[in-house]
């Protein structure tokens, strides 16, 4: 027979406030939730075990069977695969069908350019992605090596405990637990002592949970991990002991269960926006060959010998770097972060998504807060300020912890001795303890027995839950109901609260017991809240200035989570408080106008967490989630971008995409606004690139139709965008102005067309003007226009109008906010040097361009002047609507 478990103690608990449910696991606990409702007897008989364990031919047959005790391996995604990987980019994919399609009509110059910059876009993103991999392989925690087994070497000899590796663990086998073990399968308890287990890499949950072996039933329990009877691989041992009988091991436990997503990686934010952008994009290139082929033959009579200048005019429309500037802007980002700010990404895009974050998702308890609870008061009966109710209790907590045998002390009886009155160890000593009564979860009270300056009586000092305080001392039922009203309101105003009272009694041989513990006289009341983390309030005011709402989703009771949120300068109304539970009865749009408005969502499960984080999604927000147990990879998975702090457990590191080396939250605001650096520059280089681009193809398209000659040779054009590319490079390293980090940067489709067609219009209509002027100042009229000179000036007028968009509608700072000059300034000086020199060097002839005469300068300087200016108004036009639209009910 089993003998009959001994009870496991537990942290004082607040009897004045509600429970709440701790956080589940997305997935079922496997074979420990299949035997959880039974016997620990029916347990062994199950499992063909016993409480002496198992032989060793009986632990080899199901090693055999069951195969190691070991988690799935993590697939190392080897540096070739990433390459190839980065092949699914839509734009990568759409440069390289481009160059396939140059390469097949014989446009060698071209293909080979465009297949260069594919090929060193994926070099760059595959390289910033094994670094981060390379760094996350350095913070993967230890796991046990060997556990202490119970085996025998035969049927009939007695068992002996031996310790053996973990992966040899099966099913069946007895185990025993101490002090700072690691759980290393999911295991039924058989018997426990003083039993207390960390399950933060599971539930979040930094308090140490109790344990018992008891068959009692007891309540229905909010999850897999909260029965008390079970312990679960991942977990470790805080305080007491145990012997239990191994469930499940390897992949049937409900650690490994996790390794798998449930259902189709979620599209981020980034990916969202690339893939709308991408298909606009990819209309428009298939379109516009055909349209140039159509024209041709049907206009002008030409044949197929006007495909490489269709294809040409596509490439044109392709922002051919932006694979390599998107990798460029990220991975300087990213290894920013990780050198200065000791944030790792893990995934490249997703560093954008931070900068588009609008929403911040994450738990109070090891964010917000420190995982212990501080003193926040001491109080009489009257609610009075009083430090002898301090005083007590440091002696009490003091006592016990040395004659208990304890091996640490609770956290409550830690934040108890953290305080001056037991800083004061002249004033404890000067009580004598004689003994100790700890603290069990039956009676929820302490006692520490002690013999003051005065000689011949015994002082007993109790401390514990309210209720079990109030009803052990000598007071009447209106007293004692005053009592816990008053503990009642503590406990509204999100604290917990432990009771104090003492009692004299007379020196005596015999040993002191709970029957001891009556007659109580009432001392007061201690409170507590928990410790706020430091770095905490400074960054969620940055966060709020950043314009990134922070929304906590946490299991603890809603005046425990109000109250941290209190003290943290977050401000929340009464009404943007909910319990999580109220949004299982409504539709997902209901849920979506909730979590809009609410700032605070208690008693939360993963399942709650998961479904609130989708409905922000879907309402429009980036959103992002911060967690760090087992139980956070649904939501970690549902966010926009899942982050992990130090310390979290591995599973949600190699789920999150990106990784804090430290607790520090500020460390998020960093990676916002360095996602926010990044983020603009690419969307800077999209709107300049794609509206530069629509101009210059819609000129083509429209010369194509007027003259009697192409307007410009596919040599020509390959040139026009090289130099082009070579610019553009530039707007990887600008410094964006301190407006564009106010807000998130999101790269939305329908904005974008918005922009780059009314720019594009405009750079078309600057080209259609330099056609007039290259007519009368090159021949006087298109049909006999030397075409040489003609296919020169317009070269020379499209670089210098691209330097122009460059200069005047990026997003970077301004000359008087630093002295030193923008790269991108830099860029489109030299590529206007180019556009204005090379037509007139030797290279000119080599490309079919001939010197323009003098007589186009003057008038190209007025058409520029002119454009230039409708740049300016456009801009600030286009500016003026995105800011009403940025405000409030805009």
């Amino acid at each position: 027979m089993v003998p009959e478990p001994a009870a496991a103690p537990a942290s004082h608990p607040s009897t004045t406030e509600p429970a709440a449910p701790h956080s589940t696991a997305a997935s079922p606990a496997g074979a420990a939730a299949e035997l959880a409702d039974l016997t620990s007897l029916q347990v062994l008989r199950a499992l063909d075990s016993g409480p002496r364990g198992l032989t060793d031919g009986e632990a080899d047959a199901r090693l055999a069977g069951a195969g190691e005790n070991t988690l799935p391996a993590w697939q190392t995604v080897s540096w070739p695969w990433r390459f190839a990987r980065s092949l699914r980019d839509p734009f990568t994919a759409v440069l390289l069908a481009l160059g396939l399609v140059s390469a097949a009509v014989a446009s060698w110059g071209t293909a080979c350019v465009i297949l260069a910059l594919v090929v060193v876009s994926c070099v760059l993103r595959s390289a910033g992605e094994h670094r981060a991999a390379r760094s996350m392989a350095a913070l993967r925690e230890l796991v046990a090596a060997t556990v202490t087994v119970l085996r025998r070497d035969d049927p009939r000899a007695a068992p002996r405990a031996r310790e053996v590796p973990v992966d040899a663990l099966v099913p069946g086998d007895v185990i025993r637990l101490g002090p700072g073990d690691l759980v290393p399968a999911d295991v039924r308890l058989l018997r426990a002592s003083g039993l207390t287990v960390r399950q933060a890499a599971l539930t979040g949950e930094s308090v140490p949970v109790p344990k018992a072996a008891s068959d009692a039933p007891g309540p229905a329990p909010a999850g897999p991990f909260d029965r008390a009877h079970l312990c679960f691989q991942g977990s470790s041992v805080a305080t007491g002991t145990g012997t239990a009988v191994v469930v499940a091991t390897g992949q049937a436990t409900a650690f490994a269960r996790a390794h798998t997503p449930p259902g189709p990686v979620r599209a981020s934010a980034f990916d969202r926006s690339v893939h709308g952008i991408s298909q606009a994009l990819v209309r428009f290139m298939l379109l516009t060959p055909p349209l140039v082929l159509l024209a041709g033959a049907a206009l002008r009579g030409r044949g197929l010998e006007t495909l490489p200048f269709a294809v040409a005019v596509a490439v044109g429309l392709t922002p051919e770097m932006l694979p390599v500037i998107v990798t460029i802007c990220l991975a300087r980002g990213a290894a920013g972060l990780a050198r200065s700010h000791d944030v790792i990404v893990r995934r490249l895009p997703a560093l954008h998504d931070l900068g588009a974050m609008d929403v911040l998702c994450l738990d109070k308890t090891g964010t917000l807060t420190e995982d212990r609870p501080v003193v926040a008061g001491a109080y009489d009966a009257g609610g009075r300020a009083d430090d002898d109710v301090l005083r007590w209790a440091a002696v009490n907590a003091w006592w016990t912890l040395h004659l208990a045998d304890q091996p640490a002390p609770d956290a409550l009886d830690e934040a108890i001795l953290a305080t001056d009155a037991a800083a004061d160890e002249d004033a404890l000593l000067r009580y004598e303890g004689l003994a100790a009564l700890p603290f069990d979860p039956v009676r929820r009270l302490s006692t520490a027995v002690v013999r003051g300056p005065a000689l011949g009586s015994r002082t007993l000092v109790v401390k514990g839950a309210a209720e079990a305080v109030a009803e052990r001392c000598a007071l009447d039922a209106e007293a004692r109901a005053a009592l816990l009203a008053t503990a009642a309101r503590y406990a509204d105003r999100g604290l917990r609260v432990l009771a104090v009272a003492t009692a004299e009694r007379a020196a005596r041989a015999r040993d002191y017991t709970p029957a001891d513990e009556r007659g109580l006289t009432f001392r007061g009341f201690l409170t507590f809240r928990d410790a706020l983390a430091p770095a905490a309030p400074d960054a969620l005011a940055a966060l709020a200035e950043h314009g990134v709402a922070v929304k906590v989703l946490t299991g603890d009771h809603p005046g425990t989570a109000s109250r941290a949120c209190h003290d943290l300068g977050l401000t929340v109304g009464p009404h943007q408080v909910c319990d999580a539970g109220a949004t299982d009865a409504l539709t997902d749009a209901e849920v979506a106008a909730l979590a809009r408005r609410t700032t605070v969502f208690a008693r939360c499960t993963p399942a709650h967490k998961a479904r609130l984080i989708a409905a922000l999604r879907a309402d429009g927000h980036t959103t992002g989630f911060l967690g760090d147990g087992v139980n956070d990879l649904p939501a970690l998975r549902a966010a926009d971008v899942g982050i992990a702090p130090c310390g979290a457990a591995d599973l949600a590191r190699e789920s999150a995409d990106a990784v804090l080396t430290t607790r520090d939250l500020g460390s998020v605001g960093q990676a916002v606004l360095a996602g926010r650096h990044s983020g603009g520059n690419i969307s800077t280089y999209l709107r300049i690139t794609l509206s530069s681009n629509l101009g210059n193809v819609i000129a083509m398209l429209a010369a194509g139709l007027i003259l009697p000659f192409l307007p410009m040779l596919p040599t020509q054009v390959l040139v026009q965008n090289l130099c082009f590319d070579a610019a553009q490079l530039a707007f990887a390293y600008d410094r964006p102005a301190a407006r564009a980090l106010r807000r998130p940067v999101l790269l939305r489709p329908h904005d974008f067309l918005r922009f780059i067609t009314g720019f594009g219009l405009l750079g078309a209509a600057a080209d259609l003007a330099t056609f007039a002027v290259l007519a009368w100042s090159v021949h006087g009229s298109l049909g006999g226009a030397d075409q040489a000179a003609f296919h020169a000036g317009w070269f020379t007028e499209n670089l210098l109008t691209q330097a122009l968009v460059m200069v005047l509608l990026r997003n970077g700072r301004r000359a008087a906010e630093g002295r030193v000059a923008s790269p991108v300034r830099w860029a489109a000086a030299a590529l206007a040097v180019l556009g204005l020199l090379l037509p007139l060097t030797p290279l000119g002839p080599l490309w079919g361009m001939a010197p323009p005469p003098l007589a186009y300068y003057p008038l190209l300087a007025g058409v520029l002047a002119l454009y230039a200016a409708a740049l300016v108004l456009l801009r600030r036009r286009y500016a003026r609507r995105q800011e009403a639209l940025c405000q409030p009910g805009g």
